[in-house]
């Protein structure tokens, strides 16, 4: 099988995204775990264009990575000076890197207009840049920056630059789709193009602007390219670059001529896509192929019936395969597949007449404005609910929430709430930063000395959405809830015309849901 290199640039060309900003911490620690996964080469960034990233090659220097080849990213030489008295070209040097990759100009239009120097020089530029650093004894990776709209406007002159990084001494040539603007065909023609001018090994690297930097890398690796950039989650500036996820889990699931990582590491992919969004803080995309939470979520009642008679009939392969797990929504669309399916820890399916009255439980609700495939907590609940089986661990008599505020202070919000806990009430007042956390610091302060484990609990996220906005401020709005604990985590909802008892709905759901679930007598 041959080998395709995975080279990640998440941690320069993806930082640069929009909201995406890694700390020195962050950079390291996904350095670790690319290397542990198998990746090939770890672009770490430009030693020269800030603090963070000279310092960051100096403390992976002092690391024990197993695989990875850690690469510093630089630009060719100013013009009209020695490769050797360059300030960008000592840094590269400086930096320790065992590999260097060195982009330059390919495109005439750069070269004249962006660049201004003259054609000639820019092959200079190219050549006396990597010939440097080659006799610093590093590898060199050469990134042919804009090449398929430089090939496009001047072929000749655009092989003459790659042609001055090989005869220079470039271990590989990455011709480089930086507008990602280039189809399929064209990538592949031009990749053709180039491996029947040059000996040395190619690679791809595609910007995602029509949404086809996936497929592009694909397409130039089946036409002999041996490495491939991009970055995970297809992070990147404008519309990112290629999803190093989606590259990976293709070649694997759907090539058979090609490894990629470590024992084709694959079975961690949606672990390793999780990790980088939580670096970022961002948020996942819950559509993202072969990792994203609903890349295996099935909603339709006739595709959640075949899917549980031959899960292969809806499904590409096996959730399991890239490390992530097939989800059954429940929605108004659902049919009574959709409710065996999820119900099946409970062993309702002898029951029929429990399942109809689950489900239209389910619809009832969702013609008012709940959504449970966003709240399984709740969904959880209500099929104790209907079954009789529910037993509240609390009983709310009432709530109130003040919120005072003047011209010179900041609103203070105060909670007031009497519950019945265990036969006994209990009337506790607690202050927040908002009206949801003042009702979640009061009820803690009423449940946890009863249930201690409370104090393990934590809000994590909290969505409001208004369901019919024709109504304007009287529109019912929807409240999603996300907590977890040291083990889960898990989401519920509230639905009212009111947003404190939407959220109060919300918060109540999330706290029996905790409860039951440590108690272990959900499905009793």
């Amino acid at each position: 099988m041959a080998r395709i290199q995975m080279y990640d640039t998440t941690l320069r060309d993806g930082s640069q995204g929009e909201g995406v900003n890694f700390s020195l911490e962050d950079k390291l620690q996904i350095t670790v775990k690319l290397d542990e996964m198998g990746f090939d080469y770890i672009e770490g960034g430009y030693p020269l264009s800030n603090p963070k990233d000279t310092e960051y090659f100096q403390r992976v220097a002092e690391m024990d990575l197993k695989h990875a080849k850690v690469t510093a990213f630089g630009m060719t030489r100013r013009k009209e000076i020695d490769a050797k008295d360059d300030v960008g070209m000592q840094a590269l040097r400086d930096s320790q890197a065992p590999v260097v990759t060195i982009v330059g100009k390919t495109w005439d239009l750069h070269v004249t207009e962006v660049l201004r120097v003259s054609l000639e020089e820019n092959l200079a530029m190219i050549a006396d840049s990597v010939s440097f650093i080659k006799s610093c004894g590093r590898e060199v990776i050469y990134d042919a920056e804009h090449f398929f709209d430089g090939f496009r406007a001047n072929p000749e002159y655009a092989l003459k630059t790659i042609k001055a990084a090989a005869d220079a001494g470039a271990d590989i040539i990455i011709p480089c789709d930086t507008n990602g603007g280039s189809l399929p065909e064209v990538i592949t023609k031009y990749v053709d193009l180039v491996r029947s001018e040059l000996d040395t090994p190619l690679g791809i690297h595609c910007h995602n602007d029509c949404d086809l930097a996936t497929a592009n890398s694909l397409a130039a690796v089946e036409h002999g390219v041996v490495q491939v950039q991009g970055t995970i989650n297809g992070l990147g500036e404008r519309c990112g670059n290629a999803d190093l996820i989606s590259v990976i889990a293709n070649l694997v699931t759907k090539k058979e001529a090609y490894s990629v990582l470590l024992d084709n590491n694959l079975h961690n992919l949606t672990e390793l896509s999780r990790y980088v969004y939580e670096l970022a803080n961002m948020n996942f995309r819950s559509s993202q192929p072969f990792v994203g939470s609903s890349a295996f979520a099935h909603k339709g009642g006739m595709h959640v019936h075949a899917v549980n008679r031959i899960a292969r009939s809806y499904e590409h392969i096996e959730p399991e395969v890239v490390g992530n797990q097939r989800k059954v929504l429940v929605s108004e669309l659902s049919g009574r597949s959709n409710i065996v399916a999820k119900t099946t820890k409970y062993q309702l399916d002898h029951d029929p007449e429990l399942l109809t009255k689950i489900l239209e439980k389910v619809q009832d609700l969702e013609n008012v404005g709940y959504q449970f495939e966003a709240a399984e907590a709740s969904f959880d609940l209500l099929v104790k609910k209907v079954a009789g089986t529910f037993k509240p661990h609390f009983e709310k008599i009432h709530y109130r929430v003040n919120v005072e505020s003047d011209a010179t202070h900041e609103p203070l919000t105060e909670a007031t709430i009497k519950l019945v806990v265990n036969g006994e009430q209990e009337h506790v007042v607690g202050e927040g930063d908002g009206p949801v956390n003042a009702l979640d610091t009061a009820l803690r302060k009423a449940l946890c000395p009863a249930y201690p484990a409370l104090e393990k609990m934590h809000l994590v996220d909290y969505k409001v959405r208004v369901i019919n906005s024709a109504e304007g401020t009287a529109a019912s709005v929807r409240v999603v809830i996300e907590s977890k604990d040291e083990h889960n985590v898990w989401s519920s909802i509230g639905v009212s015309e009111n947003v404190i008892e939407a959220s109060w709905l919300a918060l109540a759901d999330s706290v029996e849901y905790k409860l039951y679930k440590d108690e272990g007598t959900f499905f009793d």
